[in-house]
């Protein structure tokens, strides 16, 4: 028999099966033992990390035709260095950690699949670590919501963001509650997103991303928002 990747990371079966969560449901959870990945195949999740000290802090958020819960393969004895729960109601399957390893070694289909997974992980961490030190935190949101909303996906008519409260995203810019409520009625206001309930994203947000532009801007600007700044230059005198 050939082998079947999208019946592997779709249907349960040897060292693997099918799990369904509601949101706020946890895949695992921080510090628990690594013996298993999964792969996303409905819904969106989020990783979040707590510090010794108690606070907590959103790291990811994880479209479907993910794996969750990479560290699993890194070494036997492996810890979760975060916490994994769904956003929207989700269905994975849970696949462990031997079958996936040996699985992996025999098909090079899911091999591939793996790394280009991989490598993607890589260049997104980089990319918010990169959004995180040098852009403004309305930017910041901005190209969240983006995210979110799986924006230049061909098969999405509408680019709504799953439902997500104001503190996540203020955790995952790192910013305050009220200064995301500020950014998202400015967004509202000036007509980059409609805000009723869900969140629905128009294209004209990605000129805040690439161009730190606005259609028109209001006499008040929250600090730190990237505002280029003019300094006027002193008058000449001959």
């Amino acid at each position: 028999m050939t082998f079947d990747l999208a019946n592997f990371l779709e249907q349960a079966g040897v060292g693997r099966r099918l799990v369904y969560l509601q949101p706020k449901q946890t895949f695992f959870s921080q510090g628990d033992s690594a013996d298993a990945i999964f792969y996303l195949r409905a819904g969106r999740a989020k990783l979040t990390v707590v510090s010794p000290a108690g606070k907590e802090a959103t790291i990811a958020l994880l479209p479907a035709g993910e794996f969750i819960g990479e560290e699993s393969l890194a070494s036997v004895g492996a810890l979760h260095m975060a916490t994994a729960s769904a956003i929207t109601p989700c269905t994975a399957v849970r696949i462990e950690r031997g079958e996936m390893i040996r699985v992996m070694h025999v098909e090079h289909s899911l091999s591939e699949m793996y790394l280009k997974f991989l490598l993607a992980r890589s260049i997104r961490a980089q990319a918010d670590l990169v959004d995180q030190l040098f852009n403004s935190s309305e930017r910041r949101l901005a190209r969240v919501l983006l995210i979110l909303a799986e924006f230049g996906e061909p098969d999405k008519p509408e680019h709504l963001v799953p439902p997500i409260t104001q503190e996540t995203l203020a955790e995952m810019i790192g910013t305050t509650r009220s200064r995301v409520s500020f950014f998202m009625n400015r967004f509202r206001n000036l007509g980059l997103i409609d805000y009723n309930g869900r969140i629905r994203v128009h294209k004209s947000l990605l000129n805040v991303v690439l161009l730190d532009q606005f259609t028109e801007r209001g006499t008040e600007r929250p600090l730190g928002s990237g505002a280029s700044r003019v300094r006027s230059k002193p008058t000449r005198r001959d």
